[in-house]
């Protein structure tokens, strides 16, 4: 070939190739890639105590529901030892107080009931002695009685008046008493509101000891970080240390805008680790922010860099365990969603 047509051939050949190239990118299937991340939790106090133990080192795993940590709990032990005497004492005052009710009532019953028959008595009394009065007043003024026992009659009359009118003066009183129960039956219903208060912050009081012991959730999980070290001190809401569901892992991705319509939530696409290439696991699209973005430095996409994105989370749905946090991997829509 002569030397003037190599650089002509050079440049057709060039431009088939970069053709080529073109045609071959259009042809793959539109893929994102991001970085394996996983649901972490932090498990904090939620009351105040010095750390005494921690029993699962960073990279631990731990069993559901496992202790985590355990705190001073001498303090609280202490406020409950305190709320179970004062109920014991509570207990011991409403006994005391429902047997003196017990007691006066059924003296009460027992001294109204006899003030009672005697003034039937003295009722009986006073209606006996009205009569014979009565009978001696006629006899006298017929002449077949004298002054003398008329005055006699008269005489008992009034006494049996007056002792009806002590009587009935001490019934009158004995039924008065039914106050004092009453009152007595009163502080027995304050002292049983008291006990029933002390129950209730006894109950609240065992609820927060439960929290001096911290609890792993209630799955298998492994220690990411320790926050807090034994004889340190935790307040509410200080973190003690987060954990991972080692099976709750996503890729997370930034869909640029042309494309978000089609990445939709259940949307089921392919993940492929970049340690593994060529092998791909199915997964689910969880999550599509609401609010576009500008795409982070460190995630590459096939559009300009620029451009906004939506952040994006895909639920790995098969061999979690191989994926660990931290691996880039791309994720691929499948060929019926590139082409719609």
């Amino acid at each position: 070939m002569p030397r003037r047509f190599l650089p002509a051939a050079l440049v057709l050949l060039a431009a088939l190739a970069a053709g080529l190239w073109y045609l071959r990118r259009d042809a793959a299937p539109p893929h994102y890639t991001g970085f394996v991340e996983g649901e972490e939790r932090v498990i904090r106090s939620e009351v105040t105590g010095r750390v005494r133990e921690i029993p699962f080192a960073e990279g631990a795993g731990a069993p559901a529901d496992a202790v985590l940590a355990r705190l001073d709990d001498a303090d609280i032990q202490s406020r409950l030892a305190a709320k179970r005497q004062e109920l014991e004492v509570l207990d011991a005052d409403i006994r005391t107080q429902e047997e003196r009710i017990a007691l006066v009532a059924g003296t009460w019953e027992r001294d109204v009931s006899a003030r009672r028959a005697e003034v039937r008595e003295a009722e009986s009394a006073a209606g006996n002695a009205e009569r014979t009065f009565a009978r001696e007043k006629d006899l006298v003024a017929t002449g077949a009685s004298t002054a003398q026992l008329l005055d006699d009659a008269r005489a008992r009359r009034d006494q049996a008046r007056s002792a009806l009118d002590r009587t009935r003066a001490m019934l009158a009183r004995s039924e008065a008493e039914e106050h004092n129960i009453a009152v007595a039956r009163r502080e027995l219903e304050g002292l049983r509101e008291k006990r029933e208060l002390a129950a209730a912050e006894l109950a609240e009081l065992e609820v927060t000891r439960g929290k001096y012991v911290i609890h792993a959730p209630p799955v298998a999980t492994v220690v990411l970080t320790q926050f807090i070290w034994p004889g340190e001190l935790a307040q509410p809401g200080t973190a003690i240390v987060s954990v991972l569901d080692p099976r709750d892992k996503y890729v997370q991705v930034y869909v640029p805008v042309a494309d978000v319509d089609r990445f939709r939530v259940g949307r089921r696409v392919e993940i492929e680790l970049d340690s593994e290439p060529g092998r791909r696991v199915p997964g689910e699209v969880s999550f599509v922010a609401d609010q576009a973005n500008f795409t982070p430095e460190k995630i590459e996409t096939r559009s300009d860099r620029l451009g906004q994105v939506y952040r994006a989370k895909v639920r790995i749905l098969e061999g979690v365990e191989r994926f660990q946090p931290g691996t880039e991997g791309n994720v691929y829509l499948a060929k019926q969603d590139s082409a719609s």
